[in-house]
């Protein structure tokens, strides 16, 4: 054997002696097995609620390191979770959509990926239930035709009026319509032509998932019920496009406002841990999903990126945007574990509920003036009260967009 060709062997046995140290995290290469999963995932970041704040949103996409000073991605291979929930309560939904967009666009060129889950506030806009619409949002759709614009829908009501309302003959149109320009002020046309199915923000919509498994983790908005289980995460995501394309309010309950549904499921979040029936329920929905946790957003948590259920649950609505006090909690999944991110500090989350104490102290110790967080460790260390006297975790009382939110008990072993 020549010379050369010993050296060869001898080199190739080495690099593989090598190659076998090197652990198989490090090897892996993301690895898209259909539209709702991912596998080989190294570095995955999940963002909650964003609700229209435009400077929030870009503080805590920067604390992440997924965008530059000039808003472009820098994340490089990361894949960013935003779990819904992007307008409504803020004025500047329209603006981060777009921008999301884009940088969907430029993460895909650096091998990163923006996955943007449909949230109820999404499904709400859609179907028309414009309740937590802000002023400034209507006026991101205005244009110089929204004057015409909105005389036309002013005599479509007339029409209407004339011929369901048997004393229209006496109102007082010019008060009323006064009254009736601070329900559809100008832009409002423009609004609901983009936001329904065949409009530009429809569309947006009905191209969303509304549950994704990144690695051994499922992220969606509310959460996975005992209700809706034993569907796949494609089949939610089509029977919520179904439920949207064929809307009709007067069907009290379908998928996209069941309490119980992915969208406004609020149990994962707020059932007893102590409860055997809920963990073992919950058990049951991972070993159905091939899951290790479930994140969710939808329930303000004051602050905190919170891990329940020995973090089989990370419940990541931290109340980014000014209407739920501009907190700056994000999730972080990678090797390393789970990791919160507050601003510049970087803490990991426990991985048993025993750990949350030591936890809820390091988050006060970088967000010092978050009074909520500080409620949060008193009610973890006093004696437990029944759940269902509470409302949402870092929710105000009556800001639950009329939805229940209180845990609707199940049988374990449904998922099994």
């Amino acid at each position: 054997m020549s010379m050369t060709r010993k050296f060869s062997k001898s080199f190739n046995m080495l690099f593989l002696a090598m190659l076998l140290l090197v652990p198989t995290s490090v090897l892996a290469q993301p690895e898209k097995l259909d539209d709702y999963h991912w596998t080989g995932v190294e570095r995955v970041i999940a963002i909650g609620d964003l609700h229209g704040d435009w400077e929030q949103y870009l503080a805590v996409m920067r604390s992440a390191g997924l965008i530059n000073k000039h808003n472009k991605w820098s994340g490089g291979k990361t894949h960013l979770v935003q779990t819904g929930d992007i307008p409504d309560r803020g004025d500047d939904s329209r603006r981060i959509i777009d921008h999301l967009v884009k940088l969907a666009k430029q993460a895909k060129k650096k091998g990163g990926y923006v996955h943007l889950l449909v949230g109820n506030h999404e499904a709400m806009n859609v179907t028309g239930d414009l309740r937590y619409v802000t002023a400034g949002e209507f006026e991101a759709f205005q244009t110089s035709k929204s004057g015409r614009y909105q005389d036309m829908q002013w005599q479509r009501q007339l029409d209407w009026m004339r011929a369901n309302t048997p004393e229209f003959e006496t109102l007082d149109l010019d008060a009323y319509r006064k009254e009736w320009e601070q329900r559809v002020p100008l832009g409002w046309v423009e609004h609901r032509i983009a936001w329904r199915f065949g409009g530009e923000y429809g569309d947006w919509v009905r191209e969303n998932p509304v549950a994704i498994q990144i690695n051994d983790s499922i992220f969606l908005h509310g959460g996975i019920s005992a209700k809706y289980c034993k569907f796949s995460l494609q089949s939610l995501t089509r029977q919520v496009m179904d439920a949207l394309e064929n809307y009709d309010p007067a069907v009290l309950t379908t998928i996209v406002d069941d309490p119980l549904g992915p969208l406004w499921y609020r149990g994962l979040a707020m059932e007893d841990e102590e409860e055997g029936v809920y963990s073992q329920t919950l058990d049951n929905i991972l070993k159905r999903y091939g899951a290790k946790r479930i994140v969710v957003g939808h329930t303000p948590t004051g602050g905190a990126v919170w891990p329940r259920f020995d973090q089989r649950v990370i419940v990541n609505d931290t109340g980014i945007a000014a209407y739920y006090g501009s907190h700056k909690g994000v999730l972080e999944l990678s090797a390393e574990g789970a990791v919160a991110i507050y601003g510049e500090r970087r803490i990991p989350l426990p991985a048993e509920n025993s750990g949350r104490e030591d936890y809820l102290r390091a988050v006060i110790e970088a967000d010092a003036n978050n009074g909520l967080i500080k409620k949060r460790l008193a009610a973890l260390l006093a004696p437990p009260v029944e759940a269902s006297s509470l409302p949402a975790d870092g929710e105000p009382a009556g800001e639950q967009d009329d939805q229940a939110a209180t845990p609707v008990a199940v049988s374990p072993g449904t998922c099994q």
